[in-house]
């Protein structure tokens, strides 16, 4: 099933295969976590991600509830959004040698990944709120409520903690 392909004919076919699409994204992202934690070098960047593994872990067991509730069997379908943003920040990862600038980019990475899954709940909670999914609103809206709380712990650790600040002061 493609993105505005004849697959999808009704609007909860959309609903179905926007969740596919954050499953699969989900899915990406807690192989791509451990790589990141272990790049980071500010113990405040590998903790915040390291919390966020386990968070993801219990978002994707939540979407299972979400298609269990629909009737369907949980399955992703490949995300191009997704990969490319995993994919640019490994290649931006590999070009930096300076630990305080290549944390900083972790962060601008990770970021970019909560940004993308925000779009995307935000999105498939206004879907299931029109279609008369209650039900799974809630699931839902607890995952975009920790990729805020993710998204605002980025932010911390960017600007307040330092990251940024060491980052601009490499030589």
């Amino acid at each position: 099933m493609g993105i505005f392909t004849k697959d999808i004919k009704t609007m909860d076919d959309l609903l179905i295969h926007g969740l596919q699409d954050i499953y699969y994204t989900e899915q990406q992202i807690i192989k791509s976590l451990p790589k990141m934690i272990e790049k980071a070098t500010n113990r405040d960047l590998a903790t915040g991600l390291k919390a966020h593994l386990e968070e993801t872990n219990k978002q994707v067991e939540r979407l299972q509830k979400v298609f269990q509730k629909l009737g369907k069997e949980p399955s992703g379908t490949q995300c191009p959004a997704i990969d490319g943003i995993i994919k640019e920040a490994d290649e931006t990862a590999g070009e930096i040698e300076d630990k305080a600038v290549l944390d900083a980019a972790l962060v601008a990475a990770a970021q970019a990944v909560e940004h993308y899954e925000m779009c995307r709940y935000g999105t498939l909670i206004a879907w299931a709120e029109e279609l008369g999914h209650d039900e799974i609103v809630r699931f839902l809206t607890t995952n975009l409520n920790e990729e805020k709380a993710a998204n605002t712990k980025l932010n911390t650790v960017a600007l307040r903690k330092g990251v940024n600040a060491k980052a601009s002061n490499a030589a």
